[in-house]
């Protein structure tokens, strides 16, 4: 099919109309090369990553589908590793799909007894699209009234993240649940080994698409700083202090590192701290402000490099440098999205230096070091391949800002705490709520993130 922009995919006219009133017009590559595969009924596995409209991807052919049979059976499930991931598809999934008259439910943990209800008699009564996570979906299995009889799609969205959180086991069990004959489609930002051997596994000939892997997006504008972790915060305020940005999302490794920066920020900024500890009343709020701009810096985990979409984030600072080459793909996907401009910043100590140099070979790009403000002092040089000789110290650089003159560094007496490690934010035990709007995007794409 040659697509040159919706049109060409020949959908239902109700969601065709939909998507006219919308402002949607030209695909993405990604929606151009999947959509007409996931129409002609094909198995699918596709790489891209995020930002690139691939949840629209899988979206749109399914819900042309629903709509032309007429019926209002559970025709779809999709599996996201994430209640933050699972809300924002059904959101964009209640978008477009009120045109073409198809329902859709969120099920994810957390909420209370009329929560658990609503969904339980949702799945017995039957709607269109059921996006759940791995874990609540299996909770409610378990009441034994769940039809899957009339199921025809199963999709899993970031399944490289539904694997590394350990879901395997949950997925094929809900797939031994389901109708072998029916479509399987398998989203994954990554590719590596793992996901091919267990894509074998519930994939019957699957076509395969892979869209400019693990780089990043053109519009993004990258840089770093070399630094040492006593000159981080500052260094942050000063960043933050050079222009009134309008939305940031800063990634600490840890939400021990997360509360902290947000207890430095709060007394300057309009800051709040994004992690695991907070319950999902508390997330939503949260969320809302920042979605609506009204909170301008967000400080979270790797929860946030996937799972979320916000338009307009000018500036993605990683506070510590992602251990994986593909979470900083991730993170800085959450700026430049739908063709428009952004900065990452990533602040690189002398023992990240390693991971940095892993980072721009994955990217193929070599970020530019900027110099640190005069007042900070000197951060470490760039040495990523060099090995510090045994018992050689540490040289540390003037803590706080200031005219006076740079002094002979001191040999570090501080001891590197030692982080620990990090929790997935959906396990097949724990989950949680929340309800949200889909918002008009003069283009199609992903609601993708957490």
């Amino acid at each position: 099919m040659d697509v040159v922009n919706f049109t060409s995919f020949n959908f239902n006219v109700a969601l065709q109309e939909g998507l006219n009133a919308m402002g949607f017009d030209n695909p993405t590559p990604i929606q151009a090369q999947a959509i007409p595969k996931i129409m002609e009924g094909k198995d699918l596995i596709a790489c891209a990553q995020t930002g690139t409209g691939k949840t629209a991807a899988f979206i749109l052919p399914i819900i042309n589908k629903i709509a032309e049979s007429g019926k209002d059976d559970l025709n779809t499930l999709i599996l996201a590793p994430t209640r933050e991931l699972a809300i924002q598809i059904d959101q964009q999934i209640q978008g477009l799909a009120y045109f073409a008259g198809v329902s859709s439910l969120a099920i994810y943990g957390g909420g209370d007894g009329i929560t658990w209800e609503r969904q339980k008699k949702a799945l017995e009564h039957g709607t269109g699209i059921i996006v759940a996570t791995p874990g609540r979906l299996i909770a409610l299995m378990a009441g034994g009234k769940i039809n899957f009889s009339t199921l025809q799609h199963l999709v899993l969205d970031e399944a490289d993240r539904m694997l590394d959180m350990g879901f395997s086991d949950d997925i094929l069990k809900i797939i031994n649940y389901l109708p072998q004959k029916r479509q399987t489609v398998l989203f994954s930002a990554t590719m590596p080994e793992n996901i091919r051997k267990f894509s074998k596994k519930i994939l019957h000939h699957p076509e395969e698409i892979n869209i400019a892997i693990s780089k990043t997006a053109e519009g993004v504008t990258q840089m770093a700083y070399l630094a040492y972790d006593n000159q981080k915060e500052d260094l942050l305020q000063h960043i933050l202090g050079q222009k009134d940005y309008e939305a940031v999302i800063i990634f600490a490794s840890t939400k021990e590192k997360v509360k902290s920066i947000y207890k430095t920020l709060k007394k300057k900024f309009e800051v709040e701290g994004f992690h695991s500890d907070l319950d999902q009343m508390e997330r939503e709020k949260i969320m809302s402000r920042f979605k609506n701009k009204t909170l301008k810096i967000l400080v979270g985990t790797d929860i946030l490099s996937r799972g979320i979409d916000v338009e307009g984030i000018e500036l993605v600072i990683n506070y510590d440098t992602p251990g994986d080459p593909e979470d900083y793909v991730h993170r800085v996907g959450r700026t430049a999205r739908a063709d428009m401009k952004g900065e990452a910043i990533t602040f690189i100590n002398e023992k990240d230096q390693g991971k940095f140099s892993k980072i721009e070979r994955l990217i193929g790009l070599d970020i530019p070091k900027e110099k640190l403000p005069e007042e900070l002092g000197n951060g470490p040089e760039y040495s990523p391949v060099r090995r510090k000789p045994k018992g050689e110290p540490s040289r540390k650089p003037n803590k706080k800002f200031g005219n006076k003159p740079q002094q002979k560094a001191k040999p570090s007496s501080n001891k590197t705490q030692k982080s620990p490690s990090k929790k997935p934010e959906e396990s097949p035990s724990k989950s949680t709520n929340s309800q949200g709007k889909f918002r008009k995007r003069h283009n199609v794409q992903d609601m993708n993130k957490d």
